[in-house]
């Protein structure tokens, strides 16, 4: 048996694939799990979907082969893998917008049944992991009915059962087809305390692990040196539930105090017309940067060179970009209510306020700004938190653990 050590990479336009194992069982030491994710990065996008990507290499040092399935809508952009990061990509049917979310699982099964089909009959697939329920986990529940093998999903936000995002009838379905995927899943795997009691609320018969994300602690790293003492860095989609608007208000009122402090957002979205008028009402246009997205590298840099990371976000799973700015010696403000919850312990290694409190977070700002001694001390404890159980290698190892409980 060959040694099973890093994610798979694509061949021919097909899934990649392992070496074949010869016992008709799977070896807990050498696992073949095909991933199938609407969320990887690309040639189109190299950033989305890093949280899924970044730990594949730490699951493969544990004997894990990860064969990768990348999957978009069909009037989407088609996606093409990278050749650090490869995968299958593949577009399936489907009707538009939420509307067609509670079909879309069906559509891809029957786009993907034949793949993984003939996959499975060159190299056994022991597990098929899924990033949330619709439409990969659903598709997931019908392959693994059909070639009976087991699967875990992820649910990677607060939304378990996409009854925010979908509404009536057709969000009714949603949920029943959620619920159906998450009883019927080995594990349902949460990326959250939050987001696990989201899904206990929903579905008490599933069975829940909660494995947070990690972080490239070499990538996101302190340096002191270049921190800039009066800049604040904000990091998310710009989309009303990340709590942008709140920050400029606040931010309006940290200038009064702190007249050099600077506002820099990084990220994209819809709402960025209406934040610019925001800030040009406030006056505070000058001192605010929206420098849409970066890749990894810059977004690091991003994080050493400020001086507090602030996303007042109201809806929030957990938050990879929290424990980005934290593993980079940054004091971090979040809410109160979000899964970031979990790891900030308030006015220890970062700052709590709620979510409907600009005066609170122009306090902390403020305060933060002008007190480097506390941004200092703050910005040690929240490294030493990522690196006691927030790295990638720590992810990597409880994942791990949850596949070879659901193979067992």
């Amino acid at each position: 048996m060959q040694a099973c050590a890093q994610p798979e990479r694509e061949a021919h336009g097909m899934i990649s694939e392992a070496p074949a194992v010869l016992s008709s069982r799977p070896a807990l030491s050498c696992l073949h799990v095909v991933t199938i994710t609407p969320f990887f990065p690309t040639q189109h996008d190299r950033v989305s979907g890093c949280f899924v990507a970044e730990p594949l290499s730490y699951v493969g040092s544990h004997g894990v082969r990860n064969s990768v399935v990348a999957v978009n809508r069909f009037y989407e952009r088609k996606l093409a893998s990278l050749a650090e990061m490869p995968a299958q990509c593949v577009r399936y049917a489907c009707l538009p917008g939420n509307a067609g979310l509670a079909s879309a699982g069906a559509f891809l099964f029957r786009g993907l049944i034949a793949r993984i089909r003939a996959l499975h009959q060159r190299q056994r697939i022991d597990l098929i992991h899924a990033h949330s329920a619709l439409p990969c986990g659903d598709a997931a529940e019908l392959i693994g009915r059909t070639l009976k093998i087991p699967f875990v999903v992820t649910v990677h936000g607060l939304d378990a059962f996409s009854s925010s995002q979908v509404r009536g009838i057709l969000g009714h379905w949603c949920k029943r087809r959620t619920t159906r995927v998450y009883k019927r899943a080995q594990s349902v795997l949460s990326i959250s305390r939050k987001v696990q009691q989201k899904v206990q609320a929903g579905c008490p018969e599933a069975y829940t692990i909660v494995v947070y994300n990690g972080v490239d602690s070499q990538l996101f790293r302190p340096d002191s040196a270049k921190a800039d003492s009066s800049t604040i860095l904000c990091v998310g989609n710009l989309i009303p539930t990340k709590g942008q608007e709140l920050l400029i208000r606040a931010f309006a009122e940290v200038r009064k105090a702190v007249p050099q402090a600077v506002l820099r957002f990084i990220g994209t979205g819809a709402q960025e017309p209406s934040l610019r008028r925001l800030a040009t009402q406030l006056g505070t246009e000058r001192a605010i940067a929206f420098e849409g997205r970066q890749d990894r590298e810059s977004l690091a840099r991003s994080m050493r060179d400020c001086a507090v990371f602030a996303l007042p976000s109201s809806y929030e799973g957990l938050g990879c970009v929290y424990l980005e700015a934290m593993s980079s010696g940054k004091p971090v403000i979040g809410c109160t209510g979000q899964g970031i919850e979990e790891v900030v312990h308030h006015e220890e290694n970062g700052f709590l306020i709620r979510p409907d409190d600009p005066h609170g977070l122009s306090h902390t700002l403020t305060r933060l700004l002008k007190n480097k001694s506390l941004r200092e001390q703050v910005g040690v404890r929240a490294r030493r938190t990522i690196l006691s159980r927030f790295t990638l290698k720590h992810q990597a190892a409880v994942l791990v653990e949850a596949y070879r409980e659901a193979v067992r």
